[in-house]
């Protein structure tokens, strides 16, 4: 499922032709077009004909009005059941151009080849696909596993270091849900770069592909993957509807930092560990004002969430370092002192 590219893709060109594909769609934003895409196709080794879509980049384009577009295209090419798209980009990419695959003719074959560290280490892995819809976040899309996934560490020389920063919140995550080892090697990193992320790139993703073969509809175990994000979700929606949107990973460590103050709040980890996660997650990460939001207005998205069911807001909490708990309810009372707890730390 996840095969780390050798320089020339020569694993890719393989797999290409053994699916024998009757096209090729190439979806790109325009950050991947330009520095992404020349690697993939001055390696691309086929005779099948092949098409490249280019999007405009950001979340904001993560709508249903996107995907109608790209299922125009499609058709205008005449695209058929045996076509197959290459998704070359980051989340949005790859959450977009998975729903629009799995949903063209009741479901097109796609690959990810993520170009970014939240791609690599999150987004791509686990077949999920959505589109955002009125600011919330995935509220529309479809569990469809991707043939295959191709990573190209390369790739991670060409962001930004806030790009970078944003895909190793996702990293941290995996640690505090089920690897302590992991999470102690990612936080004694003294600074973010690619080749110092470089070597745990791939215990991340098999951490999550790990969780994601036990429970691929989210049913039990799956649901771990949401620490963080449940209240990093509300507040990256806030920001979203105020056009200030914040890069998703930083939205997470945010969450993580609530939700690890909520796990103490709810009697799964002592206030010393609480203590320990927060200050290492806060060394990578800058606080995010969000004092200009109602209380309400975050429990309210919150409770809006598509994991929750019979209208109660479900965390997934952790009860040590690697070890976490899903299906948690808690008092509002917590909820609203954890957002708190958060803004105090100005």
């Amino acid at each position: 499922m996840i095969t780390v590219l050798d320089q020339n893709f020569s694993q890719l060109n393989i797999f290409i032709e053994g699916l024998k594909p009757s096209q090729l769609f190439i979806l790109v934003d325009e950050h991947t077009h330009e520095y992404c895409l020349p690697a993939l196709l001055g390696n691309l080794e086929t005779e099948i004909p092949f098409e490249i879509i280019e999007i405009e980049a950001g979340e904001e384009l993560k709508t249903i009005e996107t995907a109608t577009q790209l299922w125009e295209i499609l058709s205008e090419f005449k695209a058929d059941r045996k076509s197959l798209m290459i998704n070359l980009g980051g989340g949005v990419i790859t959450d977009l151009g998975g729903f629009v695959a799995s949903t063209y003719k009741r479901g097109i074959k796609f690959i990810n080849l993520p170009t970014t560290l939240l791609g690599m280490c999150d987004a791509s892995i686990g077949g999920k696909t959505g589109i955002d819809h009125q600011f919330l976040k995935n509220v529309i899309g479809t569990f469809a596993e991707p043939e295959q996934i191709f990573v190209y560490p390369d790739f991670l020389l060409t962001l930004p270091f806030e790009e970078l920063r944003s895909g190793f919140a996702e990293m941290l995550k995996h640690g505090l849900i089920a690897d302590g080892k992991h999470w102690s090697d990612l936080i004694s990193i003294e600074h973010l770069t690619p080749e110092d992320i470089f070597q745990f790139i791939e215990t991340s993703m098999k951490i999550k592909q790990k969780v994601v073969e036990m429970d691929f509809r989210e049913q039990n175990i799956r649901k771990t993957l949401n620490f963080g994000h449940t209240i990093g979700h509300a507040l990256e929606s806030l920001f979203l509807q105020r056009n200030q949107q914040i890069p998703h990973g930083e939205a997470v460590a945010l969450g993580m930092i609530c939700e690890t103050r909520l796990s103490f709040l709810e009697n799964l980890i002592s206030e010393e560990t609480s203590n320990e996660i927060i200050r290492n997650i806060r060394k990578f990460y800058p606080y995010i004002p969000i004092y200009s939001f109602a209380t309400a207005d975050i429990i309210g998205l919150m409770k809006n969430d598509k994991k929750n069911t019979d209208g109660n807001i479900s965390f997934s909490l952790i009860n040590k370092i690697g070890s976490c708990k899903f299906d948690c309810s808690v008092p509002e009372q917590n909820i609203v002192s954890t957002l708190d707890f958060y803004q105090n730390l100005a």
